[in-house]
């Protein structure tokens, strides 16, 4: 029997098995509903989305929000988007390279558990490779480049893509089908979820 949702978002949130391993202290950062039509699992909170407790609540979301084609308040809407990151608390910076990978006590504890609780969930956005490594395991390709490159083959249930971090305007620019091919099919689908 699958647990219910709102106790175990409560367990999550206070949870502090990794504690001791974050820079800035524990504060997990998901959004969920049982309703909830499609998944943003992405990768793990940044300073300043964990500096505002509220998930994508930087450029990157600015991002993200007009490659789904949707205003800040649909996208917050938890009965439309559930938010699950890899990570869920800021795992710290390794220095000159950016953020650490998220912190796998999340996954071994709490990834099953929750999808498991969201029983609506159409499709999985699956934002970088360690979304793609824990939802699309059967259809990762050695690269990101070329996992997103097979879109088509994750749908409809999955879309793999890669982070909306300006980190990545070079890999955007470099692959100009992904906003040719892939967002529209990505607004086409969010539209018809929502």
């Amino acid at each position: 029997m699958t647990e219910p949702l709102e106790p175990l978002l409560a367990a999550v949130r206070a949870c502090r098995i990794c504690a001791d391993s974050l820079p800035e202290g524990p504060l997990p950062l998901l959004r969920a509903d049982r309703g909830a039509r499609i998944a943003i699992a992405g990768q793990a909170p940044g300073i300043r989305v964990h500096r505002t407790g509220t998930p994508w609540n930087d450029p990157s979301g600015d991002r993200l929000r007009d490659w789904l084609g949707v205003d800040r308040d649909t996208f917050y809407d938890t009965s439309k988007f559930a938010i699950v990151p890899m990570g869920f608390c800021y795992p710290g910076t390794v220095k000159g390279k950016g953020d650490l990978p998220p912190r796998p006590e999340c996954r071994a504890t709490w990834h099953d558990r929750i999808f498991a609780a969201l029983p609506e969930i159409e499709l999985t956005l699956c934002i970088g490779q360690y979304a793609i490594d824990y939802h699309m395991p059967d259809l990762k390709r050695p690269t990101l480049t070329e996992t997103v490159r097979n879109w088509r083959q994750a749908l409809p249930r999955r879309l793999p893509m890669p982070h909306p971090s300006g980190r990545n305007n070079l890999w955007l620019r470099r692959n100009p089908f992904f906003e040719a091919e892939v967002l529209p099919e990505l607004r086409r689908r969010v539209a018809g979820l929502i």
